[in-house]
C-alpha cells in the first residue's frame, strides 16, 4: 500500500509539473507569428482617403475604437471621439472577462512602427508581443490585400490625438491562457477586380467580417453548417439582440431581397436627412453599425449581395430582440 501511495504521489507530481510547463509555454512562448516586418508606409493622400473609407465604412475600426451613443439606435459614434477607444466589452455582453478597446490615435501609437501596426491588425499580436482578444477580427484582416492594410495604417497615423487610455483587460481562466494560442500568421490576398463581382464580394464580406457576427457560436467557436445563418446573441442594457440570417433562404433569410432592396437598406442610414432615433428602456436596439456601413460604396454593397446570394441557404428563423425581463 505504501508503495502504491508513493507511485500515486509521483504521478501527481509529474502531472503538476507537466501542466505547469505547458501553461508556462502558452503564457510566455506564445503567440508566435514572427517578428513585425520592417515597414514604412508612405502617407499619400490616396492611401489616407482609402484608409478612411475602409476604417469608417468597411472594416469599421472606428466602430469599436470610439465612443458609441447607445441611447440612439445602432449606437452611432461620437465624431469627437474617433480613435479614442475605451469601449467596454464584458460579461454583460456575453464575454469571458472584461476588455476595453484601445486608443488608436497617435497619442497611444506614436512609439509603434508601421510594421508593428501591420502585425497587430493582421495577426492579433501587439507591440509587446501579447495577444489581442479576437473580438477584433484580425483573422479576417489578415486575408486582406496588403495595400488596404497600409491604407488603414496611413489613416490611423493622421487621426487627431485623443488624450485617453484604457484599463488593462481581465480575462477569465482558462481564456487568459488560451488567448495566446489564437493569433496566426497573415495570409494576404489581392483585391479581385470589381468586374468579378462574386470574387470581389467575397473579399468585401471578409473585410467587413460579416461572418463573425452573422454566424452563431458555442463557447466562441462557430457552429458548423450555420455560416451566415444568424442567431448570435449580443446582450445590451435593454435586452438581447440576435443577428439576422443573411443566407439566401427564402423563408428566414434574404432570399426574397432584390439587390436594390439590399443596398437601400444600408443607404437609408447614410441619407443626409437620417437622424438616429432615441432608444428607451427595453425598445429594440442593435449592435449593427448601420450608420457606418451605410457609407459603403454602392458597388461594394452590390458585390456583398452577390456573394451572399451564392452561399448555402439555411433555414433558421431568428427572433431579433428579446427585452430584458
Amino acid at each position: 500500500m505504501k508503495k502504491a501511495g508513493k507511485i500515486i504521489i509521483y504521478i501527481a507530481l509529474v502531472l503538476i509539473v507537466t501542466i505547469g510547463m505547458l501553461l508556462s509555454y502558452v503564457k510566455f512562448a506564445l503567440p508566435n507569428v514572427g517578428e513585425a516586418p520592417g515597414l514604412k508606409v508612405e502617407l499619400t493622400p490616396e492611401r489616407i482617403e482609402r484608409g478612411k473609407y475602409l476604417a469608417t465604412h468597411v472594416t469599421v475600426c472606428v466602430d469599436c475604437h470610439s465612443s458609441r451613443d447607445w441611447s440612439k439606435f445602432s449606437g452611432p459614434i461620437d465624431p469627437k471621439s474617433v480613435g479614442s477607444g475605451g469601449e467596454k466589452f464584458d460579461q454583460a455582453a456575453g464575454l469571458p472577462g472584461t476588455i476595453y478597446s484601445a486608443n488608436i490615435t497617435p497619442h497611444n501609437l506614436k512609439n509603434w512602427t508601421d510594421g508593428e501596426l501591420f502585425r497587430a491588425i493582421t495577426t492579433g499580436v501587439k507591440k509587446d508581443g501579447s495577444a489581442i482578444f479576437p473580438i477584433m477580427p484580425y483573422a479576417s484582416y489578415g486575408k486582406m490585400d496588403k495595400e488596404d492594410i497600409y491604407s488603414i495604417i496611413a489613416f490611423i497615423r493622421t487621426l487627431p490625438e485623443q488624450q485617453t487610455s484604457s484599463p488593462e483587460r481581465e480575462l477569465d481562466f482558462p481564456l487568459n491562457f488560451i488567448v495566446n494560442t489564437i493569433p496566426a500568421k497573415a495570409t494576404p490576398q489581392p483585391i479581385p477586380p470589381v468586374s468579378k463581382p462574386l470574387e470581389f464580394g467575397a473579399y468585401m464580406v471578409n473585410a467587413s467580417a460579416c461572418f463573425d457576427c452573422h454566424t452563431n457560436v458555442v463557447d466562441g467557436t462557430p457552429i458548423e453548417g450555420m455560416d451566415f445563418a444568424g442567431g448570435r446573441e449580443f446582450k445590451l442594457p435593454g435586452g438581447s439582440v440576435f443577428t439576422a440570417n443573411i443566407t439566401p433562404d427564402k423563408e428566414t433569410g434574404i432570399g426574397h431581397w432584390t439587390k436594390q432592396q439590399f443596398v437601400e437598406r444600408f443607404k437609408s442610414y447614410a441619407d443626409s436627412g437620417h437622424s438616429p432615433k432615441t432608444v428607451n428602456g427595453s425598445e429594440f436596439q442593435t449592435v449593427m453599425p448601420w450608420t457606418m456601413y451605410g457609407g459603403m460604396k454602392t458597388q461594394d454593397l452590390e458585390a456583398i449581395y452577390t456573394y451572399l446570394r451564392s452561399v448555402k441557404p439555411i433555414k433558421n428563423q431568428v427572433t431579433k430582440f428579446v427585452p430584458k425581463g
